[in-house]
């Protein structure tokens, strides 16, 4: 059989078999046989017999899955995105030609990068299955669902003449139910949370697959935003910002290579001395047309595009060549701090890179300061972001704790990461000279440090009376807009040396002692 000849037979074969397998010609067979019998006798009935079963083979009713013969995903059982689209361009020609209603969801499990680290590949295979067997047990016979990703879901509803959007609503909130429920892992109970995204076709840009596709796509980066466990509806102003935000996305990814995404530099400040004891690089997008670009907006996208690593690549170099410059100015920076983000952490050959970086800015390893947020720690001592850890302060570089206070970082987890620094968040010193509750977390705070031998940082310092109030309570630096706001490198060092002028001239601070 010829490839044409091939793809006639599929069409057509996917148009006959939901009618020849309904349930109707189901029930009607024994009557057709009865009648065969009476008007043709035997030979008519044996022909008959013989008869009806190769045509329900040839359109797959002693398949596994009916009518569907697309290749199966090997964890779930379910189809696989190639097939998932062919019966989505059918459904949707149904749709386009009658007055039939049709709706398609997108659901993700939510952070299930952090899950497979979390309870390995194979516990992950696990949950996967239960969540493709229970968003399965929510749909009716005639729906089609499909596993189109690692941890991502695709399901289309049979056509039907009335279906409006409180119905779909209540599909995808049966479905987020269904995937939400506690699943049974090994004597221990997992929790996962997945996001939804859906579109009507009756509300998609076109009747083509691909925009209903996109419309349906764009409803779920909408729903992960605003999650974990969120559900959205495709509208015509999403689609509006699907597509701004994947222009911002392109322009980027440009912008990154091109260098106009570069590190600022906030200074940081020794509650003793008062003299810079640092600064902390912050990526910044200077755009040629739209200015100065929030690290809010373009952030998440260089993260969806995957470019996060390159982005450290480049904080790092950058910095590493200001420390050099400031060296060369004769002007003293102890330090400079680069974040780092979890998908950084994850690599490899990140302390083999750092190394051989610093050697080749010839700059000791003490130099360099590796921000990290509380929710990268770990308890799993054999994490690839723990050994990553381990051997960045093993080479001498200081680790340090940024937004101390908001995550779920153990005592013991700051112990065995060996950090140097704790960065306290900005929200305990907000309005800390006039909240004794604000300065009474800060000195409880202080004083595990203390204990701890750990140095420690306020973030977010705005005014000179928090400045003081931090300095008496034995805070080590200080870092915000009251001491100096992100700047490019070229105006740090007019501004150390205007800082440095005023020293001569500031009082001079008295600290409590403990």
């Amino acid at each position: 059989m010829t490839k044409a000849n091939s793809g006639l037979y599929n069409r057509i074969r996917a148009r006959l078999a939901p009618a020849l397998l309904a349930p109707p010609i189901l029930a009607f067979l024994p009557a057709l046989t009865l009648a065969t019998f009476w008007l043709g006798g035997e030979a008519a009935l044996l022909w008959v017999a013989l008869g009806i079963p190769l045509i329900f083979a040839a359109f797959g009713a002693f398949s596994n899955h009916g009518r569907n013969f697309a290749p199966r995903d090997s964890v779930t059982g379910l189809m696989l995105r190639e097939g998932f689209e062919l019966e989505m361009k059918r459904i949707i020609d149904d749709c386009s030609n009658t007055e039939l209603r049709s709706a398609l969801y997108y659901i993700e499990v939510d952070e299930f990068k952090e899950l497979i680290n979390r309870e390995g590949q194979e516990a992950s295979d696990l949950i996967i299955q239960s969540c493709g067997e229970r968003i399965a047990s929510t749909l009716r016979n005639g729906d089609t669902v499909a596993r189109i990703g690692d941890s991502k879901f695709a399901v289309c509803l049979t056509p039907v003449l009335q279906l409006d959007l409180e119905t779909c609503v209540q599909m995808a909130g049966r479905i987020q139910a269904a995937v939400e429920e506690p699943i049974s892992l090994g004597g221990s109970t997992v929790y996962t949370s997945c996001s939804i995204g859906f579109c009507l076709n009756t509300r998609a840009p076109s009747r083509e697959y691909s925009d209903w596709s996109t419309a349906a796509s764009a409803a779920l980066t909408e729903a992960q935003q605003n999650g974990p466990s969120g559900i959205r509806v495709f509208s015509a102003d999403m689609y509006q910002r699907s597509k701004a935000r994947g222009s911002l996305r392109e322009e980027a990814a440009e912008a990154l290579e091109a260098g106009h995404i570069l590190p600022w530099f906030q200074p940081q400040i020794c509650t003793d001395t008062g003299r810079v004891s640092g600064f902390e690089a912050l990526a910044r997008w200077m755009h040629p047309v739209r200015g100065l670009i929030p690290p809010g907006k373009f952030l998440p996208v260089l993260e969806e595009a995957g470019l996060m690593e390159r982005l450290s690549q480049v904080m790092l170099y950058h910095s590493l060549t200001a420390l050099n410059a400031w060296d060369a100015a004769g002007l003293k920076v102890p330090a400079v701090g680069v974040n780092f983000a979890t998908q950084e952490l994850r690599n490899p050959n990140l302390s083999e890179n750092i190394k051989w970086e610093l050697e080749r800015f010839n700059l000791p390893p003490a130099r360099l300061s590796v921000e990290i947020l509380e929710t990268v720690m770990t308890d799993r001592p054999d994490d690839v972001v723990t050994r990553n850890i381990a051997a960045l302060s093993d080479l001498g570089c200081h680790i340090e704790l940024d937004d101390f206070g908001t995550g779920h970082a153990s005592i013991s987890a700051v112990r065995r990461f060996n950090i140097s620094r704790i960065k306290i968040d900005r929200s305990f010193v907000l309005r800390a000279d006039r909240d004794p509750d604000q300065q009474k977390l800060i000195a409880a705070i202080l004083t595990m440090a203390e204990r701890l031998d750990l140095e420690t940082l306020a973030e977010g310092v705005e005014t000179v009376g928090e400045h003081a109030l931090l300095s008496q309570l034995g805070c080590d630096h200080v870092q915000g807009f009251g001491i100096g706001r992100p700047m490019p490198f070229d105006q740090t060092l007019d501004w150390m040396t205007a800082h440095e002028a005023k020293l001569q001239e500031a009082p001079e601070i008295g600290r409590n002692t403990r």
